[in-house]
């Protein structure tokens, strides 16, 4: 009988289901009852987002991670994360020295194995992960990051786990994050990877999302596999991952050695899991990730960004039925605009050159597809919008594409003036630590035990300084206000007519004044019919968007969509300013929306008059950016 052994990714779990992870009290609570169930060999402690979404709700997630771990240390249960390799944990490219002292710092902290995958499964840029992980004492494991499409075949993956171990690489995850991998050829690759290495640890990893994760789990382990991840009650299924319960059955059924689960502490953990949700963290956790969605197998969106994708779309649908009623256009519902969007995936992804759909390229691909879907709504033509960190990617800034680019984006780049890169992408991102040890010195902040809080400074700049002003903290705790507030805000007044139904007594009916026009507007409320949905008479953009004293003469630059606005995007750039000539198709300034940088490009030449909101503001879609006269 051969002995099977199990992995739970708590921390996966939350990333694939919402926005945010528990706290530092609640991990410590959770931690000693799943111990205590008595099946684990492994638990996924941190990784991935894990230390950003630490940083965003005002907490130090390097005192999370140090007594999240502990309870594992002491009872000999293997601690993982996951780790992006040339970005380190988080979505943007690391410099050396900064990836270096992570692996020193995580290990320290409690880490014992670091997972480490590359979005386009580039073996060029896991070298110094496999090399620094090991140097600081880590357990150094190769992730091959699945998914289905005509090059990315069972022989390719089968051939790059060699190379993975060829470069210094311990274990080999298979890391199927969208749960497309089909059963048979996963089986396939795991059997291939064991012929070859008889003796390397192999973990499948599984998301559950289109349906397949059980039936391939079962094929993962009769094929070679020692471990098998799995998630847990109240955060199994749906964008998560095959169940505890099912898996462990499955697998004794088949005649797999496992240890027994101890039901109370099982109980326990379920438990102390839904109070989490019950607490703050369901707030952030869209219901639809919570269902299983074989649509998902076409485009192959992976679960663990599931969950910022949805709350991106909440924002999204708002933003666009705001112009679609500018100008007298039907609605649209959340439903429709995901349905398009997985449809735009699956045109997008083989004309971007075939990428790895995982953090962050499948967030890149996501953007273009939801960016071009609007774009549509609006009679504008497809890829009039990609952002910078998109093309990053597509001019070879992470390693080269395993598929080639479409003609039509490689005549942008052109068009563009855009460069291919063939070089090591490392090379582009010098050494950093001692311009953000002297940043830490000029403002009198500790580098922390064993470095850990300079590491945190150079990993993620921006939100921790928004954690030390306290910032990230009241910004959080105000989101979570509105949230609880929206959702228990009763519904409107209603009376009932002489036929007993409801009739709404508020407001149907507004007038509103702009620049002197009267506009009428008539109001709806979400208990009414789809028919009753809002209709505002309102002038064309051009005409709100030109002050009367400008007699039509100035014109204006406006936000292509929501997010917080930058002049420059890096501090060797130039920003633009009053009396500078801009011309048509020229970049002009950058917003930063759903994770990436995107380029704000002129729609008409001229002389920039004035700049109309700050740099570092938050603006609306369809906001005056530049007066151009």
């Amino acid at each position: 009988m051969k002995e099977i052994k199990l992995a739970l990714v708590y921390r996966d779990m939350w990333q694939a289901a919402g926005k945010y992870v528990p706290t530092v009290d609640m991990l410590t609570k959770v931690a000693q009852p799943i111990v205590d169930m008595g099946c684990f060999a492994r638990v996924e402690t941190n990784g991935g987002g894990f230390e950003q979404v630490n940083l965003l709700f005002g907490e130090n997630p390097n005192i999370s991670v140090r007594k999240w771990t502990q309870a594992f240390n002491d009872a000999g249960i293997q601690t993982q994360m996951l780790e992006r390799g040339l970005n380190g944990i988080r979505m943007s490219p690391v410099p050396k020295d900064v990836r270096k002292l992570m692996f020193k710092v995580k290990k320290l902290q409690g880490t014992d194995i670091s997972r480490s995958f590359d979005g386009l499964n580039n073996p060029q840029n896991l070298a110094l992960s496999f090399q620094y992980a090991k140097e600081g004492g880590m357990i150094a494991q190769g992730a091959l990051s699945v998914t289905h499409s005509p090059i990315h075949t069972v022989e390719y993956y089968i051939k790059l786990a060699d190379s993975f171990i060829d470069l210094g690489a311990e274990e080999i995850c298979i890391k199927d994050m969208a749960g497309i991998g089909r059963p048979a050829s996963i089986g396939k690759i795991i059997k291939g990877i064991r012929e070859r290495h008889p003796s390397i640890i192999i973990q499948y990893h599984g998301h559950s999302t289109p349906g397949f994760s059980v039936a391939t789990s079962l094929e993962a382990a009769r094929n070679g596999a020692d471990i098998i991840d799995v998630g847990m009650e109240p955060l199994s299924w749906g964008t998560g991952h095959a169940d505890l319960l099912t898996v462990h059955e499955m697998l004794k059924d088949a005649g797999f050695s496992l240890p027994d689960i101890n039901v109370n502490a099982y109980m326990q953990v379920r438990s102390l899991t839904q109070s989490f949700i019950d607490d703050f963290l369901g707030e952030y956790i869209n219901p639809r990730n919570r269902y299983m969605n074989s649509l998902l197998i076409g485009p192959g969106l992976p679960g663990g960004m599931m969950g910022s994708l949805m709350a991106d779309l909440e924002n999204n649908v708002k933003s666009l039925n705001k112009w679609l009623t500018k100008n007298n256009r039907p609605n649209v519902d959340q439903e429709e605009l995901l349905l398009k969007l997985f449809e735009e995936v699956k045109y997008v992804w083989p004309k971007l050159g075939y990428p790895p759909l995982v953090t962050p390229f499948s967030q890149y691909v996501k953007n273009v597809s939801l960016m071009n879907v609007i774009n549509m709504y609006k009679d504008k033509k497809r890829f009039a919008m990609i952002d910078e960190n998109t093309w990053g990617m597509i001019l070879g800034k992470s390693g080269q594409l395993l598929g080639e680019l479409d003609p039509e984006i490689k005549q942008m780049a052109a068009d563009q003036n855009r460069e291919f890169y063939t070089g090591n992408p490392q090379d582009l991102y010098p050494d950093e630590l001692d311009v953000y040890r002297k940043k830490m010195d000029e403002k009198g902040w500790d580098y922390g035990q064993d470095d850990e809080e300079l590491l945190e400074y150079a990993m993620h700049p921006a939100q921790y300084e928004a954690f030390k002003s306290g910032d990230a903290k009241k910004k959080f705790e105000s989101d979570l206000a509105k949230r609880r507030e929206a959702k228990n805000q009763p519904a409107p007044a209603a009376e009932s007519n002489q036929n007993g139904s409801s009739v709404n007594t508020m407001p149907k009916e507004l007038t509103l004044n702009v620049n002197g026009d009267k506009y009428n507007i008539q109001i709806s409320y979400p208990t009414e019919t789809a028919q009753d949905n809002v209709k505002v008479q309102a002038p064309p953009i051009e005409q709100l968007n030109t002050p009367a004293a400008s007699n039509g003469v100035a014109k204006y630059i406006l936000s292509p969509l929501e997010g917080k606005f930058y002049l420059t995007k890096e501090t060797s750039e130039k920003a633009k300013k009053v009396g500078d000539q801009i011309k048509e198709g020229e970049t002009v300034a950058y917003i930063e929306a759903m994770k990436v940088i995107n380029a704000i490009t002129a729609d008409t030449s001229g002389t920039i008059a004035e700049i109309m909101v700050n740099h570092g503001d938050e603006i609306e879609e369809d906001d005056q950016i530049f007066k151009i006269v």
